[in-house]
């Protein structure tokens, strides 16, 4: 593999690890319905900030999200929702795999 897909795949590949996780995937969608401060997704989550902030970090630092600080808040949205095609896919892929599940379920 030559080093300009190496560069590209690596790339690619810190996306999908910033998405990795059930608490950012839930930040995500949230952030497609409408921005949100920092205080809202820690509720939303249930974790203490600090670990909410670790998880924005990771998003805005693969891309997918935005930051804007106003006051002594800061706020942030959805910067790709293109990504959210890529949430159609992985239910694809699921619904998929419970169909053939449930075939092979039922041949018995």
């Amino acid at each position: 593999m030559d080093s300009k897909t190496q560069a590209r795949l690596t790339t690619r590949a810190n996306v999908f690890k910033a998405l990795a996780h059930p608490s950012r995937l839930l930040i995500v969608e949230e952030l497609a319905r409408k921005e949100r401060c920092v205080c809202e997704l820690t509720e939303m989550i249930g974790a203490d900030m600090s670990t909410v902030s670790k998880h924005l970090s990771v998003l805005k630092g693969a891309g997918i999200i935005q930051d804007e600080k106003r006051g002594l808040q800061v706020y942030y949205r959805l910067k790709m929702p293109c990504v959210l095609r890529f949430f159609d896919c992985v239910g694809e892929v699921i619904e998929t795999n419970v169909k053939e599940q449930w075939e092979l379920v039922n041949l018995r």
